[in-house]
């Protein structure tokens, strides 16, 4: 599945677990209470449940709401632990694509960026 369909302005992954219960109206309310953020920002919203087995997506495109549900049967996804002391991080279609394939991101974080300090 690749994100490119809803052209995303920015990824963002809630850190908690979620009731999977919640629905777009639901979701929009942690998003703009809880991130500080306009639910229809055209940004995608990720979330999951306690469990990890299950994954919603949450987007607005051009006249209302897309939420997008998956459930695994016997796996669970590879949540990111790079949090700090966030409750949202921000991933890239690529890193949301192999989120939702199964890849375990923990192992897959680029080298920091660096500034060079040396002045030649």
């Amino acid at each position: 599945m690749s994100c490119d369909r809803w052209q995303s302005e920015q990824i963002f992954i809630y850190r908690h677990p979620v009731d999977m219960r919640k629905s777009i109206d639901g979701l929009a309310v942690i998003v703009a209470s809880e991130l500080g953020r306009n639910p229809a920002d055209r940004s995608l919203y990720v979330f999951t449940n306690r469990g990890r087995d299950k994954i919603k997506l949450l987007i607005w495109h051009l006249n209302g709401y897309w939420c997008l549900y998956k459930r695994l049967d016997k796996q669970r996804f590879q949540w990111p632990d790079w949090f700090d002391e966030a409750s949202v991080i921000t991933l890239d279609a690529q890193q949301l694509d192999y989120l939702l394939d199964g890849y375990d991101l923990n192992g897959m974080r680029p080298h920091r960026t660096l500034t060079n300090a040396r002045h030649f």
